[in-house]
């Protein structure tokens, strides 16, 4: 059996029965299967990987490297050139050997499978074109106070949306230094006191995800498959396309260090199909979110070409900069 381990609706029931169909003619005495619970996060993914549980998983990126690459060490590296992954040579090029997925020899850890970005959503059946904020700067204005909604869960894409409207890297704390982050840390800094007013045109924090029916909140931010449902619901929703850009997040494919052998032949062929054009394509039109193939439509690539920017990847929290960030959001949470 070759054991994987997905998020809820990355694998559906028809495709391991095609995906069985196809090992089976190939010859291999393998079949896929499901494991539960679904992927949930970091150290709950951590911790299945380790048990030895899951041949396959699906990691988000940043997970990879997070405290001190521990979940690194648990996976092998990928053949990206095997014969038996054709697929693998039509993912995005922007896509692939992302430094924080890859292993000490430069060898990725990791497949790209399908991701989006932590955005703003602007609700297009109440503002029009001309209304949109076309710089991060315009979340601060005080005609969308009461009206913007960003999720308290978290809380490291709101700190990169202040980070930005400083002129700044997103992802500036989780590269600054013990003085930087004394420094970050003040109550009565510049980043306090801008995330204070960030927050303070916030109408409503969403927990488990983005809330769309609240007819005052016309900008909703969302990793996009929240909102993506929404329009497939008759909403009609557009992501923002921010001058600064908008930080991304990718979900991944990866085998584990002990898979060898036929199994791992069986692998390299699971990947295959689950890059290719009928699974990614249910990514974009089933799960809204960007598919890492060129060899499907992607409308929200199509709309900004430069969706997956370089250096707005989700990186690897540092856990100093992590309660930093977590201080100055909880700070400003009770202003």
């Amino acid at each position: 059996v070759l054991r994987v381990f997905s998020w809820d609706g990355y694998v559906d029931q028809a495709e391991i029965k095609k995906i069985n169909g196809i090992l089976k003619e190939k010859g291999y005495a393998i079949s896929v299967k499901l494991i539960q619970p679904n992927a949930e996060g970091p150290e709950q993914m951590f911790r299945v990987l380790r048990s030895g549980k899951a041949d396959i998983s699906f990691l988000t990126l940043n997970y990879i490297h997070m405290q001190d690459k521990k979940t690194a060490r648990l996976l092998q590296a990928i053949n990206v050139n095997s014969p038996r992954m054709p697929n693998y040579k039509l993912t995005n090029p922007a896509l692939r050997n992302i430094p924080f997925g890859m292993d000490d020899h430069g060898k990725p850890l990791y497949v790209p499978w399908g991701g989006g970005a932590y955005g703003i959503w602007a609700n297009m059946k109440l503002l029009k074109d001309a209304d949109l904020p076309k710089s991060v700067h315009e979340l601060w204005d005080p005609k969308w106070k009461g009206k913007l909604s960003l999720t308290k869960g978290q809380i490291q894409p709101n700190i990169a949306l202040v980070m930005m409207a400083m002129g700044k890297d997103p992802f500036f704390l989780n590269n600054a230094g013990r003085e930087a982050l004394a420094k970050a840390v003040d109550p009565a800094g510049d980043i306090q006191k801008k995330t204070n007013e960030l927050y303070q045109n916030v109408g409503f924090f969403w927990g488990g995800g983005p809330d769309f029916s609240k007819k005052d909140l016309v900008l909703v931010s969302s990793y996009g498959i929240g909102a993506s449902a929404e329009n497939r619901k008759g909403g009609k929703w557009k992501l923002l396309p921010l001058k600064e850009g908008n930080t991304v997040w990718l979900d991944t494919i990866n085998i584990h260090k002990d898979v060898t052998g036929k199994k791992l032949e069986a692998a390299e062929i699971f990947i295959n199909y689950w890059l290719g054009k009928d699974v990614q394509t249910r990514v974009v039109n089933g799960l809204g979110m960007v598919a890492a193939s060129n060899d499907v439509k992607n409308p929200l690539l199509e709309e900004n070409p430069d969706f997956f920017k370089k250096g707005f990847f989700w990186p690897p929290w540092k856990k100093q900069a992590d309660n930093v960030m977590k201080k100055i959001s909880d700070r400003a949470m009770k202003k």
